[in-house]
């Protein structure tokens, strides 16, 4: 079954958490680890974010540390074309539409364009739109970061991403952002799109979950808080929080 088909199927269900992985944060061993944990307390797919400065090595380090230990789908956010790896399932093949450097629009997924295609890696449009405070992706990609107070601008963001035909919508406010993307924000763009809405950053307690969910989201993402001892039971409230 492709990614795509079990996604679809997952959301007819209700909501999909996904648990992000940065391969640089942590040894292969111990993503493997994190990966594990979160498939047994009932995360559905796992998502390694390719950062500047990944390895090529690290990369496939972790991958395969990773696929020995879970048997959920495990997908690739790709930051440019510097570290690639075919093991993954499918390939979220984004584009940062809010950046001012085209090399995130467009510039580094046209260079692994050809390759993708010819190996044949499921691929998944994602337009991905970064909010404030964006942290280190809104750095590297020079983002103009959408306000936490403009909801029309968002949602016109967002439909413009479904109307270039991208399968999903994800809003990011960044890795440790200090509070989730505003539940009114979600809302309006929710009630302009037809495509799946993905929502991550801030989200580290059942509450923010529930609220995120809530609001409208389709698909959650968490990342930081599998980074801190006791991850699992906070994982855990996290899930139940958006699975009741």
């Amino acid at each position: 079954m492709s990614v795509t088909q079990y996604l679809k199927d997952k959301l007819k269900r209700g909501t999909v958490h996904i648990t992000l992985i940065d391969p640089m944060k942590q040894s292969p061993e111990a993503a493997g680890r994190l990966a594990l944990t979160a498939q047994e307390v009932g995360s559905d797919l796992i998502l390694v974010a390719g950062l500047s400065g990944l390895s090529q090595r690290n990369l496939l380090e972790t991958t395969r540390a990773i696929k020995e230990k879970i048997s959920i789908p495990l997908v690739y956010s790709p930051a440019g074309a510097e570290a690639l790896c075919f093991s993954f399932d499918a390939l979220f093949f984004g584009s940062l539409l809010n950046a001012k450097n085209p090399s995130y629009v467009c510039g580094g997924q046209a260079q692994a364009a050809i390759i993708l295609k010819r190996m044949e890696l499921e691929t998944i449009p994602v337009g991905y739109i970064v909010v404030e405070p964006g942290i280190k992706v809104g750095e590297a990609a020079s983002v103009d970061l959408i306000s936490r107070d403009n909801y029309w601008l968002a949602a016109n963001y967002a439909v413009a991403a479904e109307l270039f035909g991208m399968g999903y919508v994800y809003f990011e406010s960044g890795l440790n952002a200090a509070q989730p993307i505003p539940a009114g924000m979600i809302r309006a763009v929710k009630k302009e799109l037809l495509v799946p809405l993905i929502v991550g950053g801030g989200i580290r307690t059942a509450v923010d979950a529930r609220r995120v969910r809530q609001a409208g989201a389709d698909m959650v993402v968490t990342g930081t808080i599998i980074e801190n001892a006791g991850y699992r039971e906070r994982l855990r409230s996290i899930l139940s929080a958006l699975k009741d």
